[in-house]
């Protein structure tokens, strides 16, 4: 049996449990989806946000992608966004990122990754650098990159708080929440690092006049 075949096989096997236990399990799930969270996560498999928040289906919108970045020309997370606080009322916004990040160490390096893991990676890069005097007065190299990792969390809070999107359903629901995790592999335990209300203060270049 072929990899792909045996997760077609675990599926039916799932699928089956899950009507064995609770016979109008699909069919709630069908009808309705009304989560009060967007998660905004790494792509590493390790970080699956049902799992690590012991949540159903339904509970969560999720959207991820390589070291869990907020990119204003990122279409496909802006879409996601957009949908989620405006069509989804979702009342929080959490971007997690996980200790021991491979896309954080990557970008801590000088290596060539190609050209468009270049252009993503050079996202971190600039957080780097901007917090570049405390992260390089830390010795060991693993609590560094964590560092980073938190520091990433932190910025990527900011560049939602950022957007159109948030500041319009800030100013006219007083929603959704921002926040910034990062989880432990080591532990299995979420690590809150940063929060911001609605209407928090914002340096006033990035602020939009809505009409």
């Amino acid at each position: 049996m072929s990899p792909y075949e045996r997760l077609l096989l675990e599926n039916k096997a799932w699928a089956k449990e899950r009507v064995d236990a609770d016979k109008d399990y699909f069919n709630r799930l069908a009808d309705l989806q009304k989560p009060e969270f967007l998660w905004i996560g790494c792509s590493d498999s390790r970080v699956p946000a049902n799992e690590i928040t012991n949540t159903q289906p339904g509970e969560i919108f999720v959207h991820r992608n390589v070291a869990n970045l907020v990119i204003h020309t990122d279409v496909n997370l802006l879409s996601v966004l957009e949908y989620a606080v405006v069509h989804l009322k979702v009342k929080h916004v959490i971007v997690c990122g996980h200790y021991g990040c491979g896309g954080i160490k990557a970008a801590m390096t000088n290596d060539d990754y190609r050209q468009v893991l270049n252009m993503w990676l050079r996202n971190i890069k600039d957080v780097y650098r901007l917090h570049r005097d405390e992260l390089e007065a830390i010795p060991d190299e693993d609590s560094r990159v964590d560092r980073l990792v938190e520091l990433n969390v932190k910025e990527q809070v900011l560049h939602l708080a950022k957007t159109s999107t948030i500041q319009r359903a800030w100013k006219e629901e007083q929603r959704p929440y921002l926040h910034g995790w990062v989880y432990g592999l080591k532990d299995g335990l979420i690590n809150p690092v940063f929060d911001m209300a609605p209407n928090t203060y914002l340096d006033p270049l990035y602020e939009y006049n809505f009409k």
